[in-house]
Order: C-alpha cells, then structure tokens, then sequence
C-alpha cells in the first residue's frame, strides 16, 4: 500500500497587503507533494498575491506586505538566506509566455548553465528531456537555434514550462496559463499537467472553473482576500460544498 501523501507547502494564518490595503487574509492550508491543487475565483480574490508570496516576490515588489507562515520543504520560506535556492526549487510559469531572448536551446540551457552544467552534452540531455516532458521536442528538435519569441504563443507557453523543469523543481505554480493559448494548446497543456503531477506538485490558478475540474485533485476558492473554502474537486463539483458563495460562483451566478 502506498503512505500517505506529504505536504511539500504548509501555509498557516498567511495575510498579505500593499501599503496596508489588504489583498489576502488568514489563509491556512496545505499542498500535498504529487497532486495538482486547483486556486479558482474571480480576478482581484488575492490569488496571483498567494503564489507571490510562496516565491518570495515581495522581495522585488515595493509596498508588499506578508504576515503568517509559509514553509515549504519544511522550512519558512522568509528564512531562506538563498531565494535563487528557493526559487530553484519552484518553477513558475506566468500568463503570458515570456520567452527570453535566447534560442530555444539557450532558454532551456540558461539554469542549469547557472548551476554549473558546462558540458554540451551533458545540457543536450537536459534540453532534450526538458522539451519532451513540456510535449515541445517534436516541433522544434530541429530548430535549436531559432529564438524562442519565434515561437507561437502555445509553444512559447511550453517553453516556459520547459525552462521552469530544467532546474528541477519540486513544486511547480501556474497562474492562468490558457490565457496565451488556443483551446486545442490548452488541452495538450493539461495532459503534460496530468504527467508532471506524478513528478511534482503543483499549484494551478485558474479562471476557468471547468479546468480546474478536470485536472485538480483539490480545489481552494478565493474571494476579495478570503480563502473561503477547500475541498476535494469532485466533491465541490457534485455540489458537495461548505459554503454557497463556492457552490455560486462554480455553477456560474457571479464571477
């Protein structure tokens, strides 16, 4: 029989404001290590403030203010002395695909370049592994070289996800990624998501509700800086919920 699942995150009373207005406030819960952990909820619900936090963004963002606790690995992250250590361990992957102005190859390359893999074939193996989990070596194998931002933005978006895995992450967090993409990228997205799942965590904030009922194993809904309720995704879906502001905005009454 398999053990019980680990918690890789561990968030207790977390409150995060800027210059003093409140974005998000007495969170408290828990990501699992292999499972992909669902974040609804209307825009302005405190969610991209949370993944912050979990990355350490209020380093870099004036007038950001987090209170409560984070730890991640077991460890509060306010006390690692090393955030590009931290930040090694989480890949994120932003709305919007920003590829850097590398090729294909040095976009995925640069990380583990940073960390000391010098050898060519030693990184071959990584940017050949990197692009295949993202499902992105098949179209671009042969195009190494070409810039990144030459990309379509579905690829783009799989690029990123490519160089977020080449620093092997425990954790991955993902903030609306289908934005950039069509319908048809979107789904090829999900079911890379569905693989990873088995590798890492991952945190998914999502606009779309229907996403995140097929690819999250729980589910947490934000509303104006509240975590208002946490629960297996089919539960919440069946309409199983605690609360009816959850059960509203699911079946579509707001939002």
């Amino acid at each position: 029989m398999e053990g019980p699942m680990q918690n890789i995150l561990e968030v207790n009373d977390l409150s995060i404001g800027y210059n003093g207005k409140k974005a998000l406030g007495g969170v408290n819960l828990n990501i699992r290590d292999n499972e992909i952990f669902g974040i609804i909820g209307p825009a302005n619900s405190g969610k991209t403030s949370f993944l912050k936090a979990i990355n350490r963004m209020d380093q870099f963002e004036s007038g950001m203010e987090v209170s409560g606790s984070i730890k991640f690995l077991g460890k509060d992250v306010q006390k690692w002395r090393n955030l590009f250590a931290l930040r090694s361990r989480i890949g994120v992957v932003f709305p919007l695909p920003v590829g850097l102005p590398l090729t294909v190859y040095d976009n995925v390359a640069l990380a583990p370049r940073l960390y000391g893999t010098k050898k060519k074939a030693d990184l071959d193996v990584i940017v050949e592994r990197c692009l295949t989990r993202a499902a992105l070596w098949d179209e671009v194998k042969d195009r190494l070289d070409a810039l990144g931002s030459l990309l379509s933005g579905g690829q783009q978006q799989r690029l990123t996800i490519a160089r977020a895995l080449s620093q092997d992450p425990d954790m991955l967090m993902l903030d609306e990624f289908s934005i950039a993409v069509d319908p048809v990228t979107t789904m090829r997205i999900e079911d890379v998501l569905k693989e990873l799942k088995k590798e890492v965590a991952i945190i998914l904030v999502t606009n779309l509700v229907q996403q995140a009922q097929r690819l999250a194993d729980r589910t947490a809904f934000f509303l104006n800086g509240e975590c208002v309720e946490i629960g297996e995704t089919d539960e919440l879906f069946s309409g199983n919920v605690q609360n009816q502001r959850t059960k509203d905005y699911i079946e579509g009454r707001f939002g």
